[in-house]
Parts: C-alpha cells; structure tokens; sequence
C-alpha cells in the first residue's frame, strides 16, 4: 500500500474544490440595470445605466457564489429627455463628480437546485452602504459562442433616501424599484 505525503492530498483536495467555483465576467452589453420611481403619484419614470463591469464567481456544486459589479453613475440615461438625464448627475442628485461609480457586492448566492433564485449583499450609492436583497429570475446557463454563459433578471426595492439621495420627495417617490438583466460568460 503506497502512503502519499499529506500535503499533496490536501493540494489534490484543495485543487479540486477551487476548480468547481467558476469566474464569469459579466458582459455589459446586456447588463443594464434600470429603475423606475413614482413621479406625482401618477406617472412613472424609468432610467437606467449604460455601463457596467463586474464578475460573477459560481460554484454550482457547493451551491455558492459571489458577485462583483460596478455602475457607472455617468452613464445614467432617461431616455428621450436628456435635460432630465443631465440634471440627474448634479451634486445635489447623483454627484457623479464625486460618486462616479455605484457597487453591488456579495458572498452569498442563494441556489434553488442549481439556479440561482437570490442575492443578499451590499449597496453603495452616494458614500452609503446598505444591506439589500436582490430576487433573481429567469437564470438560465447555456453554451454560446463557445462560452458558458448564464443569464438572469435581478430585482429589488430600496428607498432613495436611504442613501441620501432625497431630494424631490415627495413629488418624486422615496420608493424605487431596481431591475437588472444580467448576463455573464465563463471561456
């Protein structure tokens, strides 16, 4: 019977597990998280992020995981109404000058089988971080373009004001509804 030094039993173990958790990056082509906020109590305005960046670690044995994504708060675009969008990235509202990004972080996924059906990690906006959860729906993993690649829609609520960012309540809800589609790549 042959005896195999420990510490390479514990590299074989080692090597294996870090091979299960898997590195996506996130392609911000599809990843656009938009809004939408009460404007009077009637209407609704929606915005969203054009630019983002970021990685996803899955591990879908260990059903676990982390995310890592960055918005850049320039990139901040209503639509047809680019006064309003321009108005939004001053120091009073968004204070893209001193703010130029906003960060999700997280270190636990929440696995239904093997998708991925939540997310509770931290949110900073303006300066201040708060714990939020993120629903996700619709996650899926396929094989494209020679790449494995998952995708989902991510969804919450948070208060603006929470994050200092108060101004125009009540005209303009405190409440705010968060949507992300999210798309991500492993080669």
């Amino acid at each position: 019977m042959k005896h195999y030094p420990i510490f390479a039993i514990l590299f074989l173990v080692f090597a294996s597990v870090a091979q299960a958790a898997e590195n996506y990056t996130i392609n911000p082509a599809y990843t656009m998280p938009n809004f939408e906020v009460k404007h009077l109590g009637f209407s609704t305005l929606s915005g969203r992020f054009n630019k983002t960046s970021g990685n996803v670690i899955l591990d879908f044995k260990a059903k676990s995981g982390s995310v890592d994504l960055t918005i850049f708060t320039d990139s901040l675009d209503m639509g047809w109404w680019k006064a309003w969008s321009e108005h939004l990235l001053d120091p009073e509202l968004f204070n893209v000058k001193n703010f130029p990004t906003m960060t999700y972080k997280s270190d636990k996924l929440i696995f239904t089988g093997d998708k991925v059906v939540g997310s509770e990690g931290q949110f900073t906006m303006l300066g201040v971080t708060k714990p939020i959860v993120l629903v996700v729906s619709n996650f899926q993993c396929v094989k494209s373009n020679g790449k494995n690649t998952c995708s989902g829609q991510a969804t919450s609520t948070i208060k603006r004001s929470d994050f200092g960012l108060s101004k125009y309540i009540p005209m303009v809800s405190d409440e705010v509804k968060i949507n992300v589609p999210v798309e991500v790549s492993h080669e």
